[in-house]
């Protein structure tokens, strides 16, 4: 409604021009106010919008991580929302055809759970997820004409891709521990859920570490606590992380992780629905549809035709750092079993992961080729060179985690800025 009417067509002309500068003012100012404060805190929108925001219960940071530790929800359905952005380049697909080939190799099956689910380390998607205690649980991809599923029932756990009509099955151990001794191909280290990214960000609060409780918002129509995180280190690349915590659950509802250089999340992920009822039994029973292709996920041999070989996903993890995403913070230094032989300085946001390969780094520097132009285009479109003390070598950056490879094959990584991988491998010597 304007500010006032009149009978008078020029006065009011003359109004609504006023009112238009004014929202196209705003629409300027919003913004520029909006970067300034987010470079020192998250969760600002919700901040801003604190006229719908719940009336809880004061609670101090410490009681609500232990309201989240002593979260026990077993049953519930949902959609969550997840959104990433590392950063890396547009190249037509390319990178996600090299995390699909990290994870099983371009002939594996395309329903197989490690490489399918990695879909969710770039863009935006949306998921449908169901849970009925430890041995029952669902995650689905949607896409726009297609859906892709990953059910655990019991023993079993399925892949099923239907854009494809592909199926991957492989069972684990022990029923009623999902993840404990299932085959390699179950999803169980890919986080799909905002209580996933919690979990492991928990892990790393200590002295280097901020902690506060900033308020309320609602989430999928609950009223949840806001507790951020912040490194007191200076040299991350972590900005700051919120996570809203369900205030009768403890179950965290969504998670958000903004880089210190500013601007858009790098991880956004959330409930925009969610139901603490039983999911129906149906929910996940599964049968492969007549006609799809089979993938047995246990089997050494693997199968014809294209299907996905047993040994293909060890073989590629030979290759790399095992549990490399310990050189997120912890708080200590790490040890050879736990990282495969490699090893972490530094500590809490600052640890850095250092891994000798033995070998050569980046082939020829700067000029050097991997024989593949796709490939190449995509380090090279990634990769920054520097010398030191060290030598010389290339950094590979994302808006989250850096990697520096020495011209003579040492790796080190972590989520710390570029300076700070060069001052590491300079002090190495």
């Amino acid at each position: 409604m304007a500010p006032y009417e009149s009978d008078d067509s020029a006065r009011a002309e003359e109004a609504d021009d006023r009112l238009a500068g004014r929202r196209k003012a705003a629409r300027y100012v919003v913004p520029v106010a909006v970067v300034g404060v987010a470079a020192a805190t998250i969760g600002l929108v919700p901040a801003l919008a604190d006229s719908g925001d719940p009336d809880l219960p004061k609670v101090t940071a410490q009681q609500l991580i232990e309201k989240i530790a002593q979260s026990d929800v077993q049953q519930l359905s949902g959609t969550v929302k997840i959104s990433t952005d590392l950063g890396l380049p547009d190249l037509g697909g390319l990178e996600s055809g090299l995390l699909s080939g990290a994870a099983g190799g371009r002939d594996g099956s395309s329903a197989d759970p490690q490489s399918k689910l990695l879909e969710l380390a770039s863009g935006t998607h949306t998921l449908r997820v169901a849970a009925d205690g430890p041995d029952r649980g669902k995650v689905s991809l949607l896409d726009d004409a297609a859906e892709y599923s990953v059910i655990h029932n019991g023993k079993d756990v399925w892949g099923y891709d239907s854009k494809s009509n592909e199926v991957f099955h492989s069972t684990s151990a022990e029923s009623g521990h999902a993840g404990e001794g299932a085959d390699d191909k179950a999803p169980r280290d890919v986080p799909a859920t905002p209580k996933d990214f919690a979990d492991e960000v928990l892990k790393s609060v200590d002295d280097t570490t901020s902690v506060t409780v900033d308020g309320t918002a609602h989430v999928a129509g609950r009223d949840a606590y806001k507790l951020v995180i912040k490194p007191r280190q200076s040299g991350t690349t972590v900005g700051a992380i919120s996570i809203s915590v369900d205030a009768k659950t403890g179950l965290p509802l969504k998670f958000t992780l903004t880089p210190a250089s500013g601007g858009a999340a790098v991880v956004d992920a959330g409930f925009t629905q969610v139901d603490f009822s039983r999911p129906a039994a149906s929910t996940f029973a599964f049968t492969p549809p007549k006609g799809a292709k089979v993938t047995e996920g246990d089997d050494p041999k693997g199968a014809k035709g294209g299907e996905s070989k047993g040994g293909e996903p060890k073989d590629f993890e030979k290759t790399l750092p095992k549990g490399f995403e310990k050189a997120l913070p912890k708080g200590h230094e790490g040890t050879a079993e736990d990282l495969g032989g490699s090893k972490t300085i530094g500590e809490g946001w600052n640890a850095i992961l250092v891994l000798e390969t033995g070998g050569e780094g980046m082939p020829s520097g700067a000029s050097g080729s991997t024989g593949n132009s796709d490939v190449d285009g995509f380090l090279n479109s990634l990769g920054d060179h520097v010398k030191g003390k060290f030598g010389s070598g290339t950094v590979f950056s994302t808006r989250l985690v850096n990697a520096l490879i020495t011209d003579d094959g040492t790796v080190y990584a972590g989520a710390v800025t570029k300076a700070a991988l060069v001052k590491a491998a300079d002090a190495a010597q």
